[in-house]
Order: structure tokens, then sequence, then C-alpha cells
């Protein structure tokens, strides 16, 4: 299931092999959501059409996306990357524009806040990540960029977190470096 980037909207096909996916992953997780119901997420999904395209691509780049929470103000689920490792298909990207244009040597492929952005959906922060953390152990062997403060980042460092010796932690690294085993996780609002 490819969606078309262009138009940014699934054909019928594509909706109903989506849903399909997101439907068996919320039966199949009901810790990361206790009392949220499926017929209420399908219809919150039915009247944002708009927003099933970005979750595709969350499909599609590996982050297997899931409900993890309902914001009790607007009603809006929460979707969030909960693939087991940050996505392989958002790995090798440094963290922003400013980063890859600074990168004289060996420049990656591109950048992380680009890549979410054009797909629609926000990079974890470092809150988020910790609260996914809670839901599950994720990236025990591969590490995520986190939306990173403009405090940390004006000083040319960006923040990533992972989960090892069953804790999590949160470092730095230079805004431009990229690595194999980073990618980025991220979230929807629907």
């Amino acid at each position: 299931m490819k969606p078309d980037k262009t138009k940014k909207e699934l054909s019928p096909k594509q909706r109903e092999e989506l849903l399909g996916v997101l439907q068996a992953r919320f039966e199949k997780n009901p810790k990361r959501h206790a009392g949220l119901d499926w017929a209420k997420v399908s219809a919150r999904l039915d009247a944002n059409p708009e927003k099933l395209w970005s979750l595709g691509e969350m499909e599609r780049t590996g982050g297997e996306p899931d409900v993890v929470g309902q914001d009790k103000k607007s009603g809006e689920f929460l979707f969030v990357d909960c693939s087991p490792q940050s996505p392989e298909a958002r790995a090798n990207l440094c963290y922003d524009r400013e980063a890859l244009d600074g990168r004289k040597k060996f420049p990656p492929k591109g950048c992380a806040t680009e890549l979410a952005e054009a797909i629609g959906v926000e990079m974890l922060d470092e809150e988020q990540y910790h609260a996914l953390q809670q839901v599950g152990e994720f990236d025990t062997k591969r590490s995520s960029w986190l939306k990173t403060p403009a405090d940390v980042r004006k000083l040319g460092g960006a923040l990533f977190g992972d989960r090892r010796f069953g804790r999590v932690f949160i470092y730095h690294n230079g805004a431009d470096s990229y690595y194999s085993g980073r990618g980025f996780r991220c979230w929807l609002r629907v």
C-alpha cells in the first residue's frame, strides 16, 4: 500500500486496507488504549479522511501507528508510532535542514523534521517519548530523534532517546549527525 504523495489522499482500496490494519493493531494491543472503543476511533477517522493519508505514510514508513490516548477536551484520538524499534525507513537522517545544509562531508539523504512535515505529523518530544514508553518497551536496539527545544538546538545539538537496561534514556548529539540505527517517531491527532 503506497499512498499517492501528490494528492495526499488514499484510494478506496488503500483506505480499506489501512483501516483493517489499524483496527487489527488496536484490537491486538488493548493496554495502549484502555477504555477506548474502536467504533469511536473509526468514526473520527471517517470524519477526517485527510488524516488517513498521514496515517498511511506513518504505516508505509514502518511506524505501526496505534491509538495511545484521547484528548479529553477536543475528543481527538492520539496516534503514535508503536513499532518496536524506530522506523528503519526514517533512519539515516540528520535532525533538521540547518544541520543538513551545514554538513560539508557525506551529507545524509535528508532530515527528520522535513520528513515529518511532509507526511503531516509531529515528532515526539521528550515528554511524549516517556509517555510512550509507559505503554510498552520501544527502541531497545535503535534510537529516535526527538523534537528538540530551541535553546538546545540553538547550541547545535538535538535530542534523541532509547530504552536500555530497563530504563529510558534521553541524550544529545550534534544535530548534523546521522546513524542507520536512529530514526524518529511521530504522532498525529485525529
